[in-house]
């Protein structure tokens, strides 16, 4: 049977088809999900949660028209959880393949049972001082027999039917040194036909330094580096396009934009700038915001800290490619598409692997500054003497108090666009 990627009708907004919440933590009232992601079959998907957990909700029947989503499991760390990814070809119906990798701060990487959360193996990175290294990038080879781990100045590759320390990669040759890729390696990914992976470090740009470079699998060492975005920010994530793996994309703190790069030429000028702000904005959220391509390599979306989803075409984009063969310029692709989704910062947007549904997961921690504005203007009305007392006091009050913050809006939703889906007028 021929497989054939799911349509998208983009020309009018979404339908929404389910809206769920994550399961309730007494113990931790204000939490809210960080990440999702969908397992190879889209039978499940994970969410990474605030409260050092993981939740895991199923769905029942994926060829059903209506579709429903249900809390399974709540997998709880003994610490804060850095970053997870499943394994390539995980599925509900598929025991031995249904896990995932798990970095947990100060323990070593977990390979964890997605059905009751039990600790498969351990990869563990030790630092010079005997200490565990909770990696900020995980990522699987195309194979999927090596896993590749980003941490400081350096990559950790372990073979997964060998759990036990790996092999480390530097990805500069010393501390001292200005040559590679200095500082957190923020984000890994595959290319899918290729000999090559991109890495990314959180560590700013300059003129005299890039914070992405390809590196070959083979041997293990860099080919050449990416740059040129105009963002001067760390890098937050990396993704080739499924479908032409030449096509590169970058998103970075703190930043509206994300930049694609084409492979075949000069890589230190972005070909596509994809922007969901016109302008420039008044607050910027330093959360981290991950987009997503689907699986035919046609539609980005990506949510922002308004809580609405943008929508690319990338095929239209790719229409200037051979244009650009002879004169590198980078090119502002407008949205197809901007719907508004969550009252709150969408940490992050899924396509399903085999339908034409999105997932968008929102939620971030607020403070309540008014309190303390009301608190250093509520001597106005008192003599000169008794206005510098109260104020000095309500500065040391401040100083001491510690805010508790609050969540607007911690929902999971999940969008259709369907070609034959209902139209929702406003």
């Amino acid at each position: 049977m021929e497989w054939k990627p799911a349509q998208f009708d983009v020309s009018y907004p979404p339908e929404l088809v389910l809206t769920n919440n994550l399961d309730v933590d007494p113990d931790f009232v204000d939490n809210f999900a960080r990440c999702a992601r969908w397992c190879a079959d889209g039978s499940s998907f994970l969410v990474q949660c605030e409260n050092r957990s993981f939740q895991l909700f199923n769905i029942p029947d994926v060829q059903s028209t209506q579709l429903s989503a249900h809390h399974k499991r709540t997998f709880s760390q003994s610490s804060a959880v850095v970053n997870f990814a499943w394994y390539p070809g995980a599925s509900s119906n598929n025991a031995p393949a249904y896990c995932f990798i798990a970095s947990v701060r100060d323990c070593p990487v977990k390979l964890l049972d997605a059905s009751d959360g039990r600790l498969r193996a351990s990869y563990p990175i030790i630092d010079h001082r005997e200490r565990f290294i909770a990696p900020h990038s995980l990522a699987f080879n195309l194979t999927a027999d090596k896993l590749y781990c980003g941490f400081e100045d350096a990559i950790e590759i372990f073979d997964i039917q060998q759990p036990g320390e790996g092999d480390r990669l530097p990805t500069t040759p010393s501390k001292k040194s200005k040559d590679g890729l200095k500082g957190i390696i923020s984000s890994i990914a595959f290319s899918s036909s290729y000999d090559y992976y991109a890495i990314g470090s959180l560590t700013p740009s300059s003129q005299a330094m890039d914070n992405i470079a390809l590196y070959s699998e083979s041997n293990q060492a860099a080919i050449m580096p990416v740059g040129g975005a105009d963002s001067h920010s760390g890098v937050t994530q990396l993704k080739f396009n499924p479908t032409k793996p030449h096509l590169l994309y970058a998103a970075f703190r703190r930043h509206d934009a994300i930049y694609a790069w084409d492979l075949r030429s000069d890589t230190s000028v972005p070909v596509k700038v994809f922007k969901t702000a016109l302008g420039p904005r008044k607050t910027r959220t330093n959360q981290k915001i991950e987009f997503d391509i689907d699986y035919a390599g046609r539609w980005l979306s990506v949510g922002d800290q308004d809580g609405c989803v943008s929508i690319f075409d990338l095929e239209d984009s790719d229409e200037l490619e051979s244009e650009q063969s002879l004169v590198i310029s980078s090119q502002n692709i407008a949205q197809k598409t901007t719907f508004n989704a969550h009252g709150d910062v969408i940490g992050c947007v899924a396509f399903h692997p085999l339908r034409s549904n999105l997932l968008s997961i929102s939620g971030s921690r607020h403070f309540d500054e008014d309190m303390r504005e009301g608190d250093s203007n509520s001597s106005d009305e008192d003599s000169t003497d008794q206005e510098s007392d109260s104020e000095s006091q309500n500065i040391i009050a401040a100083s001491t108090r510690r805010p508790l913050p609050y969540v607007k809006d911690s929902s999971l939703k999940l969008w259709s666009f369907e070609p034959t889906r209902t139209v929702q007028h406003a």
